[in-house]
């Protein structure tokens, strides 16, 4: 029986120890590390043990005997803490059965405590909690169950002992089949065990452990509730066609590694596999313990591996259930990164293209200056420019970050792109109208295949979503709009796939030429817990950011405030967030929505970019006379098209 279970907290609670504990009483380590002396087992990279925290999602592999016999073959993985690591967190999510959330009998439930644990409900991941530190001074365990009931969820019950039948009546409470066995005395110790487990699988129950990591107390405890509650069916799937989710690449030596969770199915090394890029070959098959990668010959449905050969990325699919999955978080702001000479422009972007394979939500794309690139926050640009000189000895220097804008139209545009060098050809008419916010750029094909081959429509559909599209009032991406392909030509002997792509592009672009164009900025919505004493204060400070406010809830000892504001405004507030609240504050933040900018005209002119100007996105078309091309402007493409439809 496979379990993929992740560890996740706030940084500084005590994660890390805690799974080398649990490292040591599965039996594969002899001694625990301490992320103070450097010596971690799963934080092995270099960049992570001079800061002493976890950036890379790392894994260890150990088994448990369950009540029952069956061993469970548990996949540990230790994920990043940190917020400006979210998106490493985020993929990993993707690959759990179940999950383990720390805490600290000090600091209790903290900002990112709660995004997590919101995660995974929403992904309804069984989830496991662990109060750490109680040896601490000024550790209350039970200040901070009664936290976790007000922030967290009400059915997050202490134990000491799933196997004890500790709590009958909470079990009973969250199982009926279990409800009536209780009450007429005839439940077993093995009825309130299946009882524990059924809650547990449906999110009805969150059981609480209570230990310090450090001192090696409550971890033995820990092990025997996984082993207990944590129940998986992967053996039933081991028939299904093969499929697996990457939720990470790495390259080692030189050599790219795709890390997956096989979702069903067995897959054998050497074995040719669907991706999103066609058909490939893993060429090889290596099970993951720390920074160790072992060859093995199968992967089967619930066990993970790393898979070199394929061309994949993190967060998409591969095999029988082949595609992507989009983020639900996305970074707000950006840098440029500017190369310290010698270092040349073209080969700063070839490196960060390499890192951007295994963080794609980097957005890399060259800027005016130099490359720019999507953040999170100040410690992941710190841990960019210490991966840059790890991996490539590249000296960079850092712009101030800049917010990351999206455009948007307000009303429907007819786009035309054609495309006719001398011996290619091809031409598309895109109907672009704006979109419900969030949903992105989707794409239809409205066009009769009597007018132009299923096949060719097919690949517009793939030209229209495989990049991003620049706007034209700052060259920011494209999003939240409708694009349906209503006419289209191809040559019989000249059109080649290539030609589709031109043509696509140029079309989008003339569209967005004659459209009445919305520059979007990002919103945050915020979640603030603080002192009653610092809520006038802090709402001043709110005010003053433009921010949109809820009215304040009071607890006994705290008084929540949540609201939205834009990114730009609140990028920097959470340090002055501490000291107005003497650092007794809790802040959570999150990426929103895109609203409309409030000062469009005068961010469009900072920006200074010309639509025009943009080399690599020509809003015209080339159209072909006396056997050569030549190239028509925007505004005269229509005059030249060849297609004439009638919607």
């Amino acid at each position: 029986m496979f379990l993929t279970l992740g560890v996740a907290a706030h940084v500084d609670a005590g994660k890390t120890t805690l799974c080398e504990q649990m490292l040591c009483h599965a039996g594969v380590l002899r001694r625990c590390g301490r992320v103070d002396h450097g010596d971690s087992f799963l934080d092995a990279s270099a960049l992570e043990r001079a800061r002493g925290i976890t950036i890379f999602c790392d894994q260890a592999c150990f088994s448990l005997p369950t009540p029952e016999g069956e061993p469970l073959e548990v996949t540990l993985m230790d994920t990043p803490g940190h917020a400006d690591f979210w998106g490493e967190t985020e993929r990993a999510l993707s690959a759990l059965d179940a999950a383990l959330l720390v805490l600290s009998c000090v600091e209790g439930v903290q900002s990112h405590t709660v995004t997590l644990f919101r995660q995974l409900r929403a992904r309804r991941i069984p989830t496991l909690l662990f109060l750490n530190k109680a040896d601490r001074e000024g550790a209350d365990a039970a200040r901070v169950m009664a936290q976790m009931h007000r922030l967290l969820s009400p059915d997050c019950v202490q134990m000491t002992d799933v196997d004890a039948g500790v709590l009958r009546e909470e079990l009973a409470a969250r199982d009926g089949i279990l409800l009536e066995r209780h009450f007429d005395g005839t439940a077993s110790r093995e009825d309130y065990r299946e009882g524990a487990r059924r809650a547990f699988a449906c999110g009805a129950l969150f059981p609480v452990l209570t230990g310090s990591a450090l001192m090696d107390t409550g971890v033995d405890a820990l092990m025997r509730a996984i082993a207990s509650l944590c129940r998986t069916q992967w053996e039933q799937r081991e028939a299904e066609p093969f499929s697996a989710q990457v939720y990470r690449v790495r390259r080692v030596g030189g050599i790219r590694y795709c890390y997956v969770r096989a979702t069903a199915g067995c897959l054998s090394a050497r074995e040719e596999v669907l991706t999103a890029r066609g058909t490939q070959k893993a060429s090889a098959l290596c099970a993951v313990q720390g920074p160790r990668l072992t060859p093995v010959e199968r992967l089967r449905a619930g066990q993970t591996a790393a898979l070199t050969g394929l061309d994949a990325r993190p967060g998409e699919r591969i095999g029988a259930q082949s595609g992507g999955e989009s983020p639900k978080t996305l970074p707000v702001m950006s840098v440029d990164v500017i190369p310290v000479p010698p270092l040349e422009r073209r080969t700063l972007l070839s490196h960060l293209r390499e890192l951007e394979e295994e963080e794609p939500l980097l957005h890399v794309r060259p800027s005016s200056e130099g490359v720019s690139v999507s953040i999170m926050g100040t410690v992941q640009t710190e841990v960019l420019g210490g991966l840059l000189e790890e991996r490539f000895g590249d000296a960079v220097r850092f712009l101030p970050p800049h917010v990351l804008y999206r455009e948007t139209i307000a009303s429907p545009v007819t786009g035309i792109g054609h495309y006719e060098p001398l011996r290619h050809y091809a031409e598309v008419w895109l109907r672009i109208e704006p979109g419900e916010p969030g949903s992105g750029v989707v794409f239809e094909a409205d066009c009769a295949p009597n007018t132009l081959d299923a096949n060719w429509q097919r690949l517009i559909g793939t030209h229209v979503l495989e990049r991003e599209h620049p706007g034209v009032l700052t060259g920011s991406p494209l999003t939240d709009v409708r694009i349906r392909l209503v006419a289209g030509r191809a040559h019989l002997k000249h059109t080649e796939g290539g030609d589709f792509r031109e043509a696509t592009y140029r079309a989008i672009r003339q569209g967005l030429m004659q459209a009445k164009n919305v520059l979007l900025e990002p919103v945050i919505r915020f979640d603030m817990a603080m002192p009653p004493q610092a809520l006038s204060r802090v709402t001043g400070e709110l005010l003053r950011l433009g921010a949109r406010m809820d009215a304040p809830e009071y607890g006994e000892e705290e008084v929540t405030l949540s609201g939205t504001c834009t990114a730009a405004a609140f990028w920097d507030y959470p340090a002055r967030f501490a000291a107005s609240t003497r650092g007794y504050g809790r802040l959570a933040s999150r990426y929103l929505r895109d609203e409309p900018c409030r000062e469009q005209e005068k961010m469009v002119e900072q920006c200074g970019y010309s639509p025009l100007a943009d080399e690599q996105n020509p809003p015209g078309s080339v159209f072909c006379s006396h056997g050569a091309g030549f190239y028509v402007a925007w505004d005269h493409v229509r005059e030249w098209a060849h297609c004439r439809p009638e919607k």
